[in-house]
């Protein structure tokens, strides 16, 4: 990978000031602004934007609001609360070809929400919610791509697997085979110190590589979900294979992003 680019500033100072999308031709305005500045991202590193997906994140969004931007083009949308979630799924069965990818901590009563009709699970911490979520996915008859959370940032109030933990889960997960894991995914440091973010997508990069050496052979670390709107363009310069990217499409939310992130100021 080419030498990043350190001048790449974040945009938390924009964070909770995007216009609501209201319109079909706002959503497919800010997917738009959101794609270029992934490809711009993309050449100054050197890499192909085919390389990074991009994951709207429709949590606290109603119902209404989600259809306009299913229409500007989005199938697969992230949300926080599984319980959230399963609701909008229930209620959008009409939209077949929309998926649903819950990026947020999950307790183990609830796994059977998720076991029911998520097409991703991004926040593997534990061995006991792994071994939940893959005996509910066997009884339903489904498997289910799966993230491990890394806390990057070693922050207490972040969920996730420090990162001298990783191998040791790593190693633990080919039991599970109802879970199909993609890679890895974090929350990086809420913080306009550009350089303080970066380093927690180079600890995760760095930490990715490293696990490939020794990574059993049904466990693919192909992936790294990393990067929310204030900081997806640095993410990407290191790394991201995954950005989860909510307010800059969906436009601010009324709902304080501590009742998603526990403990965070802000993020998404």
């Amino acid at each position: 990978m080419p030498p990043a680019s350190p001048e790449t500033a974040t945009r938390h100072d924009q964070h909770g000031r995007y216009p609501r999308a209201e319109t079909v031709e706002d959503f497919a305005h800010n997917l738009a602004v959101v794609r270029q500045r992934m490809a711009a991202a993309c050449l100054r590193a050197g890499r192909d934007p085919a390389q990074v997906r991009l994951l709207p994140v429709s949590k606290t969004i109603d119902e209404a609001h989600i259809r306009l931007a299913y229409q500007a083009g989005c199938r697969l949308l992230g949300e926080n609360k599984v319980q959230e979630a399963h609701h909008k799924w229930e209620a959008m069965q009409d939209l077949g070809d929309l998926h649903w990818s819950v990026i947020g901590h999950l307790q183990t009563n609830k796994a059977k929400l998720v076991a029911r009709f998520a097409s991703e699970f991004q926040a593997l911490d534990s061995l006991r919610l792994a071994e939940t979520l893959d005996r509910r996915l066997q009884h339903e008859g489904r498997s289910l791509d799966v993230f491990v959370q890394v806390n990057s940032s070693d922050e207490d109030s972040k969920f996730g697997l420090p990162p001298s933990e990783v191998a040791g889960f790593i190693q633990a997960l080919p039991q599970f085979t109802a879970l199909r894991v993609r890679g890895l995914m974090t929350l990086a440091l809420f913080s306009a110190e550009a350089e303080r973010v970066r380093a927690c997508f180079v600890r995760m990069r760095e930490l990715r590589d490293r696990l490939r050496q020794d990574a059993p052979a049904s466990v693919a670390l192909d992936e790294l979900s990393m990067g929310m709107s204030g900081d997806f363009e640095i993410a990407i310069e290191e790394g991201a294979t995954v950005v989860r990217v909510g307010q800059a499409i969906f436009g601010a939310r009324a709902v304080p992003d501590s009742h998603y992130w526990p403990g965070l100021v802000s993020a998404g």
